[in-house]
């Protein structure tokens, strides 16, 4: 086809689809729908898959944390009922770890995740109610948060069971919005605390689902333990329910090697056979990683089937107003077969009118899909991510719907007889 002609018809197809805007706009609306869906959903999974990786990056690729169970065994099929009857996680553990895995440099334990929550307290200010969390002096340098003011408290603080405690940003600004914290008493329940730091802000994902990363107080864990009290005892010390570990290996020591040490010494704790599988998890970045992936990927692919399902419905529509498109136009199809008009070039025409049609729809998918992800963000600081692939997709879709659903319509122009066409009223 001579470019000469092509152009006609693209201006010829323009002209069409201009006149009819209102019949035009309704056939497109299952494609603007279906693209919507695409870019939108595309930009909020996306931004939150970006954001969510990001902040797990943070704590460091070597860091083990081992705990009764987690999103892994979940994820993994292990039924919930095998789970909750795997034996807590012990201070005895910790001990034993230290004791026995040359690899491992640092071990913390953190009491609380899951646990108690309850409001502090200072003068007549209340904070929301939030986590409250028992650990070691070892806990900036496991979790990788910095304390942003004051300091952590130290080994004999933790030793003597003395009543501090360190702020997270959530109580820090809900009761110190203009004053500083630090040396100021606190109310945690019914005891008294000292303020001795506050932790920076906690990496997480943006928006509404990352909002609780900083609602915590921490406090010594033995300090913990003397508070909100033991459920059985473990060599001597009290175990206390929600107990997480978590491990960092000495510099230049193989990951799996430290992951080894440590299986071993909890499966000899544990008194697990060989045949037996690991009533624990060892939880590292890459395992969490590659669980997100698995979950993201299905989540994104399964969005894409439900908007692509818009997507055939509009198609329809195409191939319908299309169909009738054909059947008001056989006088003009008939004319300019006549004038020598060949086959290809009435096929051409209506597939090009077709394509537009989508195209268009999709242009303004792309827009309406791009404007939601952007007003979520401004309006709950939802992360969200536009890659310019997602744009081509929208458009792809939308340009293979009209070749697809457009092609029997301008299948149907190009085969009527012209005598035929030029006697119908």
């Amino acid at each position: 086809m001579r470019w000469g002609l092509f152009s006609e018809i693209v201006l010829m197809s323009w002209d069409t689809l201009r006149v009819n805007k209102l019949r035009s706009l309704l056939t497109v609306l299952g494609i603007v729908i279906g693209i919507t869906s695409i870019v939108g959903i595309t930009a909020l999974v996306r931004g939150f898959d970006e954001s969510f990786k990001d902040s797990i990056r943070t704590i460091g690729p070597d860091t083990v944390f081992i705990t009764k169970y987690s999103l892994v065994s979940f994820t993994s099929g292990v039924s919930r009922q095998e789970l909750f009857k795997r034996p807590n996680i012990t201070v005895g553990d910790a001990e034993a770890i230290e004791r026995n895995a040359p690899s491992i440099e640092v071990v913390d334990i953190i009491m609380g995740q899951g646990g108690p929550r309850d409001r502090v307290y200072y003068r007549n200010q209340k904070s929301k109610t939030i986590g409250i969390f028992g650990s070691t002096e070892r806990y900036p340098s496991v979790t990788r948060v910095p304390v942003q003011l004051g300091r952590f408290f130290t080994a004999g603080e933790v030793q003597h069971r003395r009543n501090v405690v360190v702020l997270g940003q959530t109580p820090y600004t809900a009761l110190f919005p203009t004053e500083d914290p630090i040396g100021k008493t606190v109310r945690v329940g019914l005891s008294e605390y000292e303020v001795v730091g506050v932790m920076a802000k906690r990496p997480s994902p943006g928006g509404p689902i990352g909002q609780g990363a900083d609602d915590f107080v921490i406090m010594p864990e033995t300090t913990y333990q003397k508070q909100f009290g033991v459920r059985a005892t473990d060599f001597g010390r009290g175990e206390t329910r929600f107990i997480m570990l978590g491990a960092v290996p000495l510099e230049g020591v193989p990951r799996d090697q430290a992951l080894n040490e440590i299986q071993n010494v909890m499966r000899i704790r544990h008194n697990l056979r060989l045949d037996q599988p690991d009533d624990f998890d060892m939880v590292t970045q890459d395992a969490v990683l590659k669980v997100w992936d698995r979950i993201s990927s299905a989540t994104f692919l399964t969005l894409i089937v439900l908007s692509s399902i818009a997507l055939m419905v509009g198609g329809i529509g195409v191939m319908s107003i299309m169909t009738i498109s054909v059947t008001e136009r056989t006088r003009e199809i008939g004319v300019r077969k006549a004038l020598g008009a060949r086959r290809i070039e009435i096929l051409g025409q209506f597939l090009l009118e077709a394509v537009f049609l989508t195209s268009a729809g999709g242009i303004m998918g792309i827009v309406v899909g791009s404007s939601i992800g952007i007003g979520v963000h401004l309006l709950t600081n939802f992360p969200v991510s536009l890659p310019w692939w997602s744009f081509a997709i929208g458009i792809g879709f939308s340009a293979s719907v009209g070749v697809l659903f457009g092609m029997l319509p301008a299948f149907r122009a190009s085969r009527l007889d012209p005598i035929e066409a030029l006697r119908y009223e």
